[in-house]
């Protein structure tokens, strides 16, 4: 009986906080507790994951504003101590957004070492390109199929017709469903070329290294995450 009024109380402070500032939305929280599960052993999560982390506590600073008394002396009610137990850490929260712009980028600025080794990926484009377009422009322009530059597997290529094969010597990455176009990386560009991957390969190992750290950071507050979790929850059922 006791468990039966507590919850019937506590749908009633829910309605009248609904009647007072108006209704509230939950939508947005993902699951997080496997995520938590894995920072406990130490594991690395992805980008997604630490994603979903931030949008839990977006969600938990904008329901601990709902939840927050405008009057001190106002009198407390079921739901306090729910609004109370939630932590929005906006430190891990910021330090996370300001290294993840979205699912599919981090941002230069995530380390200094990140914004180093793309400074350095832009400029080698840039020689690349300017190396190719010479050659497109000018002195192969006549063994051409089209005056472009080219990826294929990851290399910077130009396409060739293949009568003109030996005037272009290269490396041949790939060809035409007809045959009569080759695209050859010069070797003029093999170098520039080799340099671009390695930069690659050091900016994936650079970018595991900022999701590590990320990772660190909130494996601190696991429990603070989970109870964030679970409130959030629980007020989720109170008011729906």
């Amino acid at each position: 009986l006791a468990e039966i009024e507590a919850a019937q109380k506590q749908t009633s402070d829910a309605l009248s906080r609904i009647y007072q500032r108006g209704s509230i939305s939950f939508s947005g929280v993902q699951d997080v507790r496997g995520s938590l599960k894995r920072l406990e052993i130490g594991s690395t999560l992805g980008i997604t994951e630490l994603l979903q982390i931030c949008a839990l506590l977006d969600n938990t600073s904008r329901v601990k504003s709902y939840g927050r008394r405008e009057k001190e002396n106002e009198q407390r009610d079921s739901l306090d101590d729910l609004f109370d137990a939630l932590e929005p850490l906006p430190l891990l929260n910021t330090e996370i957004r300001r290294c993840i712009l979205s699912e599919d980028e981090i941002a230069d600025d995530a380390s200094a070492t990140l914004k180093q080794i793309r400074r350095s990926m832009k400029v080698t484009g840039e020689r690349i390109h300017t190396q190719l377009a010479g050659m497109v422009n000018g002195s192969a322009r006549t063994y051409l199929q089209d005056a472009v530059i080219t990826m294929r597997n990851g290399r910077y290529c130009i396409p060739v017709k293949a009568e003109y094969k030996s005037q272009v010597p290269g490396m041949v990455h790939d060809q035409s469903a007809t045959g009569s176009t080759l695209f050859i990386e010069p070797a003029a560009v093999v170098k520039l070329n080799n340099d671009i991957r390695e930069l690659e390969l050091k900016e994936q190992a650079e970018i595991e290294a900022i999701l590590a750290e990320l990772s660190a950071k909130a494996s601190e507050f696991t429990d603070e995450l989970l109870t964030d979790f679970q409130v959030l929850t629980t007020l989720d059922f109170i008011f729906a």
